[in-house]
């Protein structure tokens, strides 16, 4: 029974060590480091999309388009595409260049 009552030897030691201390200053330089490393993240995301083909249905999300404009888009030659199985895909450089061109117009 008075076992239970002594403290844990196997605990770590509550005392501070040189190693554990941190100053503003420290903290402030590792704000900015993780800033500037969440920042190029987001710009490389931004420059690069998740993945270079789309199927229809994120072509459609994404233009803010209907299934019958999507087709239009196909049939003109304003859009090219890859079918596979049945599967259409859209390759993410040709819708970027789409919207740039439009938006030039």
């Amino acid at each position: 029974m008075e076992g239970k009552n002594k403290p844990n030897t196997t605990e770590p030691s509550t005392k501070l060590n040189r190693d554990q201390l941190l100053t503003v200053g420290d903290l402030e330089t590792f704000r900015i480091q993780l800033l500037n490393e969440i920042k190029s993240l987001f710009k490389e995301a931004g420059s690069t999309p998740a993945k270079k083909w789309l199927k229809s249905s994120e072509v459609k999300r994404l233009l803010g388009i209907s299934t019958g404009t999507l087709q239009n888009l196909r049939v003109n030659g304003t859009l090219t595409y890859s079918k596979v199985g049945g599967i259409i895909f859209y390759d993410y450089a040709d819708i970027v260049k789409l919207i740039e061109s439009n938006g030039q117009g």
